[in-house]
């Protein structure tokens, strides 16, 4: 059967007028499904023509984007302090003491207090502003300056840090604001404007188009929320300024950038709007923001694990460990489970999965869809509110063991009851880790000092129970192992024995 052509709209601003050109473009699902066909367009014809001029939307949109002038403390932005300039890769917020203004002391003068800029947006006729967390934090004064160059004090009505997400409310009515679009239908390749002040430059302009979505920052603790990706040029000072589509819409807050030097690279990631204004409308409310929770510590499914766990692929979230007394727990969730979705959506990554709960209410319910021992099983669990505050436990001491006796090489030793206690394990689980021996498990990760929770679904709490279930393994089959790691947290590994193992 046939699908139709899709057709893919180019929309074109122009100071003339909007033009709209309709370019179809053919698909697998358009074409026989026995028929293997190419996916690019016939020799010399273009899939995209022509260039938007973006000036109709810069006037209309530009007057509702302003500049934040933040008064810091004698330390200063301390979460913009911790990220050193010389440290590679990594998540780098664009807004903090390395781009101070002239103060009594001189530039970045060590006086008592220090100023620094960032960018931010209206959201409503009556002054309430969006910016970054990281943007005030630590602020002793915020100052919001309009493009008509008219100032004012602002109030800060809540900040959240993880989802970097500040609301400021300013004294003035009858302003111009922006209107929130629809994250969910960004999609890689559309273009993206945006607006702010970097390096102080204020309404400064940059576009380019959407390079991912639904990414996971692994850099910062904001695991609940699935960042833009882009490659528009972004730089200090365009934190918590507008990321617009050609509508005007705004689609996201321009928050971090990936960089080896502090500047930009190409990589550049926003705070999709709809998170930014289901977290603005909670602190307009309350002044903070509460969070769903199930309570579980997951993890991702790599192909070795998808073996291990008879998976037919990698998609879903894999259960870790589950908080004691948490809503999982109550509602049956097992360590070794995967959820592969909540309330009908496909859970692809386990990154996937802390934006979707945190996003609901505590209290509220959700249907989720769990694998277990190869098959799927409907879980209803009701969230509770979360507590950033459960922290995994500390890692556990190396401890003497005597030998394997098993196919992954590994020497396991007791506990002690006062090591449990310290892991927070119960009575009857965990193997210290004393010796790797096998080259698959040194491969796998594991070391000395880990504590073996679970093989398979299976708790053991002795060396000797240890090794009669890793004995069942056989060569070429995969083993998963439930460890509570030297750092505290907790992790399957997948562990495939071979013959020079034994």
């Amino acid at each position: 059967m046939k699908r139709p052509v899709q057709t893919l709209a180019l929309v074109a601003l122009t100071a003339a007028g909007t033009a709209a050109i309709a370019i179809p473009v053919a698909t697998a699902q358009s074409q026989p499904q026995d028929a293997a066909t190419a996916v690019s367009a016939p020799k010399g014809a273009p899939l995209v023509t022509g260039l938007p001029d973006f000036t109709r939307l810069v006037d209309r949109v530009a007057p509702a984007v302003v500049n934040v002038e933040v008064t810091l403390g004698a330390r200063g932005n301390s979460q913009a302090q911790a990220l050193p300039d010389d440290m590679p890769e990594f998540f780098r917020r664009f807004f903090g003491p390395g781009m101070p203004l002239p103060g009594p002391q001189g530039p970045g003068g060590a006086g008592p207090a220090r100023m620094s800029m960032g960018s931010g947006f209206l959201i409503s006729g009556d002054g309430y502003v969006i910016t970054n967390h990281h943007v005030i934090a630590g602020a002793t004064e915020v100052q919001v300056t309009l493009p008509d160059r008219r100032g004012f004090t602002a109030e800060v009505v809540g900040s959240d840090e993880h989802s970097d997400v500040a609301l400021l409310k300013i004294d003035a009515s009858g302003l111009p604001f922006l209107r929130a679009g629809d994250a969910n239908s960004v999609r890689p390749g559309q273009w993206a404007v945006a607006i702010g002040s970097p390096f102080g430059f204020d309404q400064s302009v940059t576009a380019g188009i959407v390079s991912a979505v639904g990414r996971a920052n692994r850099y910062a603790n904001q695991r609940y929320v699935p960042f833009i990706q882009t490659d528009v040029a972004i730089n200090r000072g365009n934190s918590g300024g507008p990321l617009l589509n050609t509508s005007g819409e705004v689609i996201g807050i321009n928050s971090q950038i990936f960089s080896n030097s502090g500047g930009y690279m190409g990589v550049s990631f926003a705070i999709p709007i709809d998170v930014v204004m289901n977290v603005a409308d909670q602190l307009k409310a309350t002044g903070e923001v509460k969070r769903g929770q199930i309570g579980v510590q997951v993890q991702e499914i790599r192909a070795d694990d998808a073996r291990g766990l008879g998976l037919p692929d990698t998609r879903g979230a894999l259960v870790a460990d589950v908080i004691q007394g948490g809503p999982a727990e109550k509602a049956g969730i097992e360590r070794g489970d995967v959820i592969r979705e909540v309330d009908g959506v496909a859970i692809g990554q386990s990154s996937d999965l802390p934006p979707m709960i945190g996003a609901r209410a505590p209290g509220s319910r959700v249907n989720l869809k769990v694998w277990r021992e190869g098959r799927l099983r409907d879980v209803r669990v009701t969230l509770g509110e979360l507590d950033e505050g459960l922290a995994g436990a500390r890692p556990a001491a190396r401890t003497p063991g005597a030998q394997q006796n098993n196919p992954l090489g590994i020497v396991g030793s007791e506990l002690s009851a006062e090591q449990r206690r310290r892991l927070d394990l119960k009575p009857d689980e965990g193997v210290a880790v004393a010796r790797v021996e096998g080259l698959a498990a040194r491969s796998a990760g594991l070391q000395p000092g880990d504590v073996i929770l679970q093989v398979g679904r299976v708790t053991v709490a002795t060396p000797a129970a240890l090794d009669r279930e890793l004995g069942k393994a056989k060569a070429g089959q995969t083993v998963m192992l439930l460890v509570r790691n030297r750092s505290g947290g907790t992790q399957f590994i997948a562990v495939t024995p071979r013959e020079e193992a034994k």
